[in-house]
């Protein structure tokens, strides 16, 4: 199914789902380290990516050449259960992807914003832009920390804004978060969406269909090219 905007894939399985995807982003990286010598992705966090990350763990590429960092990260350090570096640590950076270089968002900061203007500075002295950057959705229609109750949404959903990395404080989000900022997720080379089950399904249709403009429509209207949407139940 292809739309404007977003191409729509599905998969009889999530493994098979995790397997083409992981083949998806290899081959991304694999071209951009030929391209120009390094490749640079960014992945969620959430339950959906775990048979994601360990498939494309295992993908024969140079993974030395290759930075990993987040799409966001609520604002804990990587001991809690809630971290997203730390389920990519877990899942991902294994295997092959060992040899990876990893950035996270988190900083022992005061507060997120502070956070966020640190890891900005680290941030910069990546190869920019994004190679590949999956998404992941809530069952709110958020993606990234683009949530809908989000304080300053406009400003997060910017495609013309300066920043690289933004705080967020959404009530709905259980902490202060950070998260890459809209141009930078909408100006990689490769943009996907990977959500699973039928409620997922559900939420993201009404959501490109209804006239209540969700984050996650709000993305794929930015986006320059083609969101590639990964659906399996």
């Amino acid at each position: 199914m292809a739309t404007s905007g977003y191409s729509w894939t599905e998969f009889p399985t999530r493994e098979a789902l995790a397997g083409a995807l992981a083949g998806a982003v290899a081959e991304k990286l694999a071209a951009a380290i030929d391209r120009r010598g390094g490749g640079l992705l960014a992945v969620s966090g959430g339950t959906t990516p775990g048979r994601f990350f360990e498939a494309l763990s295992t993908r024969d590429i140079a993974w030395d050449k290759v930075t990993v960092t987040l799409v966001d990260e609520r604002f804990v350090p990587p001991s809690s259960p809630r971290s997203n570096a730390a389920l990519v640590t877990d899942r991902l950076l294994r295997n092959a992807a060992s040899a990876a270089r990893f950035m996270p968002l988190y900083q022992a900061a005061e507060n997120a914003a502070e956070a966020a203007s640190q890891a900005e500075a680290q941030l910069a002295t990546l190869n920019w832009p994004l190679d590949a950057a999956i998404l992941g959705m809530g069952t709110d229609g958020h993606t990234a920390s683009f949530f809908p109750d989000a304080d300053a949404l406009s400003t997060l959903l910017d495609p013309a804004g300066a920043r690289a990395v933004l705080p967020v404080n959404a009530a709905s989000a259980g902490e202060p978060r950070l998260t890459l900022s809209m141009g930078r997720l909408v100006g990689a080379g490769f943009l996907a969406l990977h959500i699973e089950g039928a409620e997922k399904r559900a939420v993201f249709e009404a959501a490109m269909e209804g006239n209540d403009k969700k984050p996650v429509r709000a993305v794929i209207e930015a986006s320059p090219q083609p969101v590639g949407v990964f659906w399996a139940p």
